[in-house]
């Protein structure tokens, strides 16, 4: 079957954690066994994953180090983030294959992800990003750099825009590597974004949704399965009361009623449920939402949220 795999944030760094190579690399090597183990159940797979705090500490970096390194646009920090990913998924992965003897391709592809620049959400920018900010230095920001700002607690943080993927710019590369039975490791973080201006691609500063742009590809695909790997085991119902309910098998219409219903939260489930709906219409193909452990059976409809038509 072809799969797409969507690594939620938890697969490269756990909470509490520092951030070091050596911790992100530790926990990509434990997700790639359980990818890898879905490989050798003759699978062929496509991998995306998210780059929330790691693009976090890319634009913190070039900001507590502006008087000695010209700061970097968005755009290229989410470039950054997908290099450093990719390599690390890329070579974890090459060398769980080979102790397992299978011999597959494996590339890690910079992605750009096409957005509409007239994108409503660039009226209203959302998504926090990179360091605390007083009062004071918020609002000199603001009148330096034009940012938008928003308060967080008794802090500030620049906020950018979470358009809606529309196009993935490398796709018919990813489609012809992914036929010809290459792994495939790319539209990390939901892709760089680039809006189409006079027919150039030019990057923008925004941060796309990891699990939407993962669905757009899994539907340009026409994959047979979407799995989107997390840190809970199932998506629930009345999530965080007494009464919580684990969803196991479900209809897109059942699910639907659920969404107008306010049953998944903004920013943390919602849009990961917005994401397989998107697949399964799409495709008529299901889409799994459950934890890495569950990885292996979800592969095999056997576990976490499976959504079917």
């Amino acid at each position: 079957m072809d799969i797409v795999i969507a690594l939620g944030g938890n697969a490269i760094l756990q909470e509490n954690e520092k951030g070091t190579f050596e911790e992100q690399y530790s926990n990509i090597k434990n997700t790639i066994k359980k990818i890898a183990e879905i490989i050798k159940m003759g699978n062929n797979v496509v991998i995306t994953h998210g780059n929330g705090p790691q693009v976090g500490d890319i634009v913190s970096m070039y900001e507590w180090s502006k008087d000695k390194l010209p700061a970097m646009p968005l755009p290229v920090c989410g470039a950054e983030s997908q290099g450093m990913i990719g390599y690390m998924i890329v070579q974890a992965l090459e060398n769980e294959l080979h102790s397992l003897r299978i011999d597959k391709e494996i590339v890690g592809m910079l992605t750009r992800t096409v957005v509409d620049a007239k994108d409503e959400h660039f009226k209203n920018p959302s998504k926090p990003i990179g360091p605390f900010y007083t009062k004071d230095e918020s609002d000199a920001i603001t009148k330096e750099y034009g940012w938008a700002m928003a308060k967080e607690n008794d802090k500030y943080r620049r906020v950018v825009a979470s358009p809606v993927p529309v196009g993935i710019m490398e796709f018919n590369v990813i489609k012809r590597l992914h036929e010809s039975g290459a792994v495939v490791v790319c539209t990390g973080g939901g892709g760089i974004p680039v809006a189409i201006e006079n027919g150039e691609s030019i990057g923008v500063n925004a941060v796309i949704d990891k699990d939407l742009a993962s669905s757009l590809l899994a539907r340009k695909l026409y994959a047979d399965m979407f799995i989107m790997l997390t840190d809970v085991s199932n998506a629930f119902l009345g999530y965080g009361t007494k009464g919580q309910k684990a969803i196991e098998k479900i209809s897109v219409e059942e699910c639907e009623g659920y969404m107008k219903k306010g049953e998944f939260h903004e920013g943390t489930m919602k849009p990961k449920v917005e994401a397989a709906l998107e697949f399964v219409k799409a495709t008529g193909m299901p889409a799994v939402i459950t934890s890495l452990a569950n990885a292996e059976k979800a592969a095999r409809l056997e576990a976490g949220t499976v959504i079917t038509k």
